[in-house]
């Protein structure tokens, strides 16, 4: 372990073996850092916060302080980041609230750019890339490998889909399908994400069947329902269009549309 002499860190925090704190941090006291957590210089840490293995947080990021939500009233809610996330410059982080479960939660291998914030309640998935800017309101839902381009921004309890692809200052007000690319304020998919599933190692005939799937739904001109009963009758081999109909079905806000 290594702590620079000018770091704060409360008696009550926890740290584990081999993590590094940086010059000038500030650790609360219900604070814990699992192995190999590495704080550059002026990191700030509050809360009921849990930072899993050899995740990095950058300088002068703040995580896990007081959700911006007017009616939290100091309770003790919880922020759970996963392993090996690393968290750059000026990323915020909130943990949840008492009038929802209480808890916001990271998955691992993430990619926080510069600038992102992760709102109170928010479920964030694995293997994700958030670009400078990036802006998550409460309650919001990213799923595995999904792309948030730079400055877009959400609004609460929107959902957003694996392998989606949010453009550069997009605005989304709708859930956003699995495998799909969207852009513009409201956001509007254009077309399926080939290069994240060939990124992801998917065969040529996985991806051909999402891109079918895709077209069906969005751009056959059915009905919602007629268009997941086709594909569930023409891709029962694919468990990836069963996913984006099975993610389409659960929307509660509705689901952005092709342009």
């Amino acid at each position: 372990m290594t702590i620079h002499p000018s770091a704060v860190i409360d008696p009550g925090a926890e740290l584990g073996p081999e993590v590094e704190v940086g010059p000038f941090c500030t650790i609360g006291p219900d604070v814990r850092l699992e192995r190999g957590v590495v704080l550059r210089p002026h990191v700030h840490l509050a809360g009921h916060t849990t930072i899993g293995a050899e995740t990095q947080i950058f300088s002068f990021a703040s995580v896990g302080e007081f959700p911006q939500d007017k009616k939290y009233k100091g309770e003790p809610t919880r922020l759970v980041i996963g392993e090996r996330n690393v968290i750059r410059e000026y990323v915020t982080m909130h943990p949840g609230t008492a009038g929802s479960a209480g808890l916001t939660t990271v998955g691992d291998d993430n990619l926080f750019m510069i600038g992102v914030h992760v709102g109170h309640d928010c479920q964030i998935g694995s293997d994700g890339t958030f670009s400078n800017g990036a802006q998550l309101a409460g309650h919001v839902i990213v799923e595995d490998y999904a792309v948030l381009s730079g400055n877009c921004g959400t609004v609460q309890f929107v959902r957003i889909g694996e392998s989606a692809m949010v453009g550069a200052m997009a605005g989304v007000n709708q859930d956003i399908a699995p495998f799909s690319i969207c852009t513009g304020s409201p956001a509007r998919l254009f077309r399926a994400n080939k290069i994240n599933m060939e990124r992801r190692g998917f065969s040529k005939e996985k991806i051909e069947m999402v891109e079918r799937a895709y077209r069906i739904i969005f751009r056959s001109g059915l009905l919602a329902r007629d268009a997941f009963s086709q594909v569930r009758e023409e891709l029962s081999e694919s468990p990836e269009a069963e996913r984006m109909v099975a993610f389409l079905e659960k929307s509660e806000r509705g689901f952005a549309r092709h342009r």
